[in-house]
């Protein structure tokens, strides 16, 4: 079988994001060509269709040719094994939802929106704020899962509501908590999975509460 015919993974798709993303700094692609291009590759399965967003970029080494960097070449040591730390509450699976999506636009979900039991957030290049603070619920635990580039994601939750963010991979991204975590023990707590790559999602409250818990 040649390489060109070889599947792919993970990996060899997130070295393409990196190229294509140092493609667009250096004024080779525009940011719809990017997106374009990105939605290409994650959905590539051999070298062969990954390599057709790399062929016509001067200097940008294919991904037949990429390889992970080696191990160290060192003795096998049998050591103890590591005490097993206690198993963290994991909440259950989500079911099939509603989806968001966004290709480098704004996207909000404000007021007294419904909120389905899941959610499914598809961005590119966006900027999304989900605002539970008044929307009507149908259930109390609400699940997202979110497959992003590049994107800013909100989500903004009453005081009361918590929030768990364990389950967000981020590659060259950020996950940040500012609420409470934890299992479900309030009237809302919003679960959320999936990947963000070189953006970023935050669970925060509404601004101005720390100052209202201050002088309330």
């Amino acid at each position: 079988m040649e390489a060109r015919d070889l599947r792919v993974s993970d990996a060899e798709r997130e070295h393409v994001g990196e190229l294509l993303q140092r493609a667009v700094g250096q004024g080779m692609l525009s940011l719809g060509e990017f997106t374009e291009r990105m939605d290409t590759a994650l959905a590539a399965k051999t070298r062969a269709e990954l390599n057709v967003v790399l062929v016509d970029l001067p200097g940008i080494q294919l991904i037949s040719e990429f390889t992970p960097p080696p191990y160290p070449d060192q003795p096998y040591v049998s050591r103890p094994a590591p005490p097993v730390p206690p198993v963290p509450y994991r909440s259950p699976a989500p079911p099939p939802g509603d989806v968001i999506r966004g290709r480098m636009s704004s996207v909000s979900r404000t007021g007294s929106w419904n909120v389905p039991p899941a959610l499914e957030v598809n961005t590119r290049l966006s900027t999304v704020t989900l605002d539970f603070t008044r929307a009507v619920m149908t259930t109390q635990v609400v699940h997202v899962t979110i497959d992003d580039y590049a994107s800013t994601i909100s989500l903004i939750v009453p005081e009361e509501a918590t929030v768990d963010l364990n389950g967000v991979e981020t590659v060259g991204g950020s996950a940040t908590n500012k609420v409470r975590t934890g299992p479900p023990i309030g009237p809302l707590h919003v679960v959320v999975r999936g990947k963000v790559r070189f953006g970023n999602v935050t669970a925060k409250h509404p601004f101005g509460t720390s100052i209202r818990r201050m002088f309330g």
